[in-house]
């Protein structure tokens, strides 16, 4: 008996952890926040997500803050001039109606500018996500040493 309610006990708070990894506000499902591990003097990191659109209307992702933070803003990679080069995202990031934006390293990213602590594997901190329609979405970013999914993360 002890043995099935500590098993219970042990799936129940997996279940837990892992439901609290995904979000929904309204019509809009975000799937897996998390940013990656930076040294300590580094100055700056990013998030990443992905956010479903399961409604019938788009919707824009206006911006994001974390008291983790001094700032944080949209930004993307882009390829000029045989350049990589990262932009901020002016206006917001549209996400289509039934359809989905991806956060993720190479391409669309939340800038996290003058970290008031480092991000170090394992931790997990607050962000606010601000979107046009739906209004604000509080989620738990967790901090990894390497992206999900390892090698099928960097696929575009």
């Amino acid at each position: 008996m002890r043995k099935t309610l500590l098993a219970l006990g042990a799936l129940l708070s997996c279940s837990g952890t892992l439901a609290a990894h995904d979000n929904n506000l309204g019509s809009l499902h975000i799937e897996h926040p998390w940013a990656m591990a930076v040294p300590a003097v580094s100055p700056n990191g990013a998030a990443y997500l992905v956010i479903h659109n399961k409604g019938e209307q788009a919707d824009k992702l206006l911006g994001a803050n974390t008291a983790r933070a001094g700032k944080t803003e949209i930004h993307e990679h882009l390829h000029k001039d045989g350049l990589m080069k990262m932009q901020q995202v002016e206006g917001g990031l549209d996400i289509p109606a039934g359809g989905e934006v991806r956060l993720e390293q190479g391409g669309y990213h939340l800038m996290m500018f003058g970290l008031k602590q480092p991000l170090n594997d394992g931790d997990k901190f607050p962000l606010t996500l601000h979107f046009q329609k739906a209004g604000d979405l509080e989620v738990e970013i967790h901090v990894q040493k390497q992206a999900p999914g390892g090698a099928n993360e960097h696929q575009h």
